[in-house]
């Protein structure tokens, strides 16, 4: 997978990951991925509810660790 940009949120809490996901996917274009990091445990289903809400596909969610990773797509 090839990864555009990379977002790391370790440590912020809901609901600032997706606050800089948004940002950050403005800033891309259509079809690019964005990679997040974060540590917030509800932070997956934050993505979920934003990637419908936005129409930006998620593509991948995993957890490694204590990490929550999510990767989106730009619509």
């Amino acid at each position: 997978m090839n990864i555009d940009k990379e977002l790391d949120t370790r440590g912020l809490n809901c609901p600032l990951p997706i606050l800089k996901a948004k940002k950050a996917l403005t800033e891309m274009a259509s079809g690019q991925l964005l990679r997040v990091v974060s540590t917030d445990s509800g932070s997956t289903r934050d993505f979920q509810a934003f990637a419908k809400q936005t129409g930006n596909e998620l593509v991948e969610q995993q957890v490694a660790g204590s990490d929550f990773i999510h990767v989106l797509k730009r619509r």
